[in-house]
């Protein structure tokens, strides 16, 4: 029996690329975003606050990331999930970091879940489109 396995972890370099994509696709699309990167441990990778993006969005970036990469989930699809079971929509709303609206996707790798990226500041289909943009560049390495 094993006691250990492996797994791919995001690199540094990687994490900046998709930021910058994500930040490319904001400025496309004319808005200032906050954009996250976390690891499968949700620690921190990569940040970037775009010039004059909402302050409040800072956490709500980084909180959509560590949704994705703590549940495997996009957090638009969190409400779809949780809408019709009354006990479990209205307490896990509650959980600390949470975030059930869109902009944090999950990165995966090989089957295995190495990650999140979260977008805040525009709305929420807005934030989508730039944590896309930036997932794209991780799905094309």
């Amino acid at each position: 029996m094993s006691k250990t396995y492996q797994r791919p972890v995001l690199t540094d370099e990687i994490c900046l690329q998709m930021v910058q994509a994500a930040a490319a696709k904001a400025r496309e699309l004319g808005i200032r975003v906050n954009i996250a990167v976390m690891d499968s441990g949700a620690n921190l990778k990569a940040f970037l606050r775009m010039d004059e993006a909402p302050l409040l969005s800072e956490k709500i970036a980084i909180n959509k990331a560590y949704t994705a990469a703590s549940f495997g989930v996009a957090t638009h699809e969190w409400y779809d999930m949780i809408k019709n079971e009354p006990p479990l929509f209205h307490g896990i709303v509650h959980t600390d970091r949470l975030v059930i609206f869109g902009g944090g996707l999950p990165i995966k790798c090989n089957g295995y879940l190495v990650g999140g990226i979260g977008v805040s500041g525009g709305t929420a289909e807005q934030d989508i489109v730039c944590a896309q943009a930036g997932l794209d560049v991780f799905s094309n390495e």
